[in-house]
């Protein structure tokens, strides 16, 4: 019996995908729900796994073809048995660009081997792929990555042709290279576009002394690793000290809807996680019934799963709030773009030591400056301040997030 493999019911506000690589090639036996092919949204990377186990006979769509939910890919022979498998015949090509004998299909679900389109690239280009280190999920090596490694390679001639003549060495510095934007990456853009844009975006600045939290982080580190698996970092200090803030300013947690203000009765705060595809923002539910080692944990699988690609939709939808740490890359300050259709974003930089003055001494104490980004159409300048100054005060004095002070 031959069935036909469609594209999926896409999330909702998922309008299309992009096919990323097939991880089996027509002749090819499948299990059933083994992954067929990654298909990326603006959003997430959504696999689509067989539904029967059988022989796929046919690919309809190839690499890099943009679907649409419930668009015929692929056909599978569900009669066919795993021993009577063998490779298609001549006559039924694989619609796809054919991959460089390097990378052949059938190994595409092997952690460090190049994806098809990387694998066609690869072979323009000239590069090898065993040298590239993938960032694709399992360790495969993605187009990008190829795109990256011939740049590099391209600039190796520029700089042995220093020692040449001037003219040599300019004509063989001026290397391009040019590689289409991903879905994660235009959506990206396209919303911080509609944000600066639709919002009246201002930022306000405090500073923190990171003392207090670092001493007690310092004092209970270890025994907090070993009950609870996870180590204590700084970020849910962060959460809960932002929980505090917008409890006492509901303003800044709310959003517009047309013409309305919606006050939100929970705590939905976004955290700001980098990945090899970008940059994506899932979402801590009812962060204000969760405890330290509650956010820890939540925090440490959100980027365990942004690194292998396994984000979920469901992860990154909604948010009342988001928190951004620039200060992981060293960032000293910053003016963080609000995430629509949130009112108001927290920035957090790099610690410091710096000299400051206590009860008229002049101390060393370990400071980051704070920011926060919010919509003047909304959030009036004294609520935003004063939630700043409650997260301030909340982290200096940490024994206020136990007694709600």
């Amino acid at each position: 019996m031959i069935i036909d493999v469609t594209v999926p019911m896409l999330p909702e506000s998922v309008t299309e995908a992009t096919l990323m690589s097939w991880n089996k090639k027509v002749g090819d036996f499948v299990e059933r729900d083994e992954n067929l092919i990654d298909l990326e949204t603006d959003k997430v990377v959504l696999e689509l796994p067989a539904q029967q186990a059988g022989k796929l006979v046919e690919i309809i769509e190839a690499d890099g073809t943009t679907v649409t939910a419930g668009q015929l890919l692929a056909k599978i022979d569900t009669a066919a048995t795993k021993s009577a498998d063998a490779p298609a015949p001549a006559a039924t090509p694989e619609p796809a660009p054919a991959t460089a004998p390097a990378a052949p299909a059938a190994s595409q679900s092997q952690a460090g081997v190049a994806m098809p389109a990387a694998a066609k690239l690869a072979a323009e280009k000239g590069v090898d792929t065993n040298t590239i280190q993938g960032s694709g999920r399992d360790g495969r090596v993605l187009k990008e990555d190829v795109a990256s490694a011939a740049a590099a390679l391209a600039s190796a001639p520029a700089m042995q042709a220093s020692a040449k003549p001037a003219a040599q060495a300019v004509a063989g510095n001026r290397t391009e290279q040019r590689v289409p934007m991903s879905r994660l990456r235009s959506r990206v853009a396209e919303r911080l576009l509609q944000s600066q844009s639709e919002n009246a975006i201002l930022t306000t600045f405090n500073e923190v002394n990171m003392q207090p939290v670092m001493d007690l982080r310092s004092r209970y580190k270890d025994k907090f690793q070993k009950e609870f698996g996870v180590k204590l970092g700084f970020m849910s200090f962060f959460v809960k000290a932002t929980v505090a803030a917008l409890k006492k300013y509901p303003v800044v947690n709310a959003s517009i809807d047309g013409t309305d203000i919606v006050y939100h009765g929970y705590f939905d705060i976004g955290i700001a996680i980098g990945s090899p595809r970008g940059l994506v923002v899932p979402i801590l539910r009812n962060a204000d019934q969760m405890s330290i080692a509650e956010i820890e944990q939540a925090i440490a699988d959100y980027a365990a799963k942004a690194k292998d690609g396994k984000l979920a939709l469901e992860d990154m939808m909604g948010g009342t709030f988001s928190i951004t740490n620039g200060g992981t890359f060293g960032s000293m300050m910053s003016t963080p773009i609000i995430n629509p259709p949130q009112s108001a974003i927290l920035g957090m930089h790099a610690i410091k030591d710096r000299a400051v003055v206590e009860n008229g001494q002049i101390v060393v104490r370990p400071m980051m400056y704070l920011a926060i980004s919010y919509d003047h159409r909304l959030i009036d300048g004294r609520e935003a301040v004063l939630a700043l100054v409650t997260i301030k005060e909340a982290l200096e004095d940490p024994a206020r997030l136990l007694l709600n002070l």
